[in-house]
């Protein structure tokens, strides 16, 4: 019999009761966002602000180099570090080294918003992982799940401080599958629990939240709306953010999920809402976070 899915709301969320903020940003964790190629730098400023908006104290975003100034203008509260780039802007797979000065000042590590290359994004897991403090807690999303898919050992040093952000498709990727219809709820709990297991991390895939033991977490906000542009990228600096603050791997993908969802309905003019964008939905955290702790 499969571990029951339970339904996350306040009091589901006293179970991973959020750190004091402490007196200084320092108290709160910095989070290191990797990714950001020429073709698609905003991925990176998405993610780090989401982190921010939920009280992570300092962010650290790597990108490459032809577009660091412009996200360091575009997102002024953030440290930037220049990636070596390929002619065509994808960050190169020797980028890592670049990161590495400013890795041990990261209490999370998210690898993949913006990345276009799996070659690189594979060399940088790699990487960082190897390098980084046994504490530090890591989260993947985008094409570092597509390396991590072609060569699942890359994540064998993260086991138990590793949350993963699929989406159905990515799933699907994961497992070696054909994409996982969204709209079967079943499937998805499968699916999800199965990726969780293999990779053992804590996997955060639209309202649903799987642990590596196979126990579910299931939301009951949001909507259409979140199926847009960005949002993914959101979702995974918020979960960040929340891990830099000490949550731990199953509490970041609950926290992340929550206030992403829920931003839903403070967005949406009407049930099942469509139009607002995924720079928007931060904003709307640190209220969120306040009603339900």
């Amino acid at each position: 019999m499969p571990p029951r899915t339970r339904t996350v709301d306040r009091r589901a969320l006293r179970r991973w009761a959020l750190p004091d903020p402490g007196a200084s940003k320092y108290d709160r964790g910095t989070v290191l966002v990797v990714g950001g190629a020429l073709s698609s730098p905003g991925a990176v400023s998405l993610a780090g602000v989401a982190a921010l908006r939920v009280g992570a104290g300092r962010i650290t975003l790597a990108v490459a180099r032809s577009v660091a100034p412009a996200l360091g203008v575009g997102v002024p509260e953030a440290g930037v570090v220049a990636l070596p780039e390929t002619t065509e802007g994808s960050v190169r797979p020797d980028a890592y080294e670049a990161v590495l000065p400013v890795l041990s000042s990261a209490q999370a590590v998210l690898i993949g918003p913006g990345l276009d290359d799996v070659d690189s994004a594979a060399r940088l897991v790699e990487a960082l992982a190897a390098e980084a403090r046994e504490n530090t807690a890591f989260v993947l999303d985008a094409y570092a799940l597509g390396a991590v898919a072609k060569r699942p050992g890359l994540v064998d040093p993260l086991r138990g401080r590793l949350v993963m952000t699929p989406s159905p498709t990515e799933l699907g990727v994961l497992l070696g599958e054909d994409d996982v219809p969204p709209d079967r709820p079943g499937a998805m709990r499968r699916a999800a629990r199965e990726v969780a297991r293999r990779y053992a991390a804590a996997v955060a895939t639209q309202a649903l939240v799987a642990e590596a033991d196979g126990a579910t977490w299931r939301f009951r906000e949001g909507g259409p709306g979140l199926g847009t542009s960005g949002s993914g990228d959101v979702l995974a600096g918020a979960v960040a953010g929340f891990a830099a603050r000490g949550t731990g791997p199953v509490g970041a993908a609950v926290w992340g999920t929550h206030v992403h969802a829920a931003a839903d309905r403070l967005l949406a003019p009407v049930r099942g809402g469509v139009g607002y964008l995924a720079r928007e939905i931060p904003d709307r955290f640190p209220g969120l976070i306040a009603s339900s702790s």
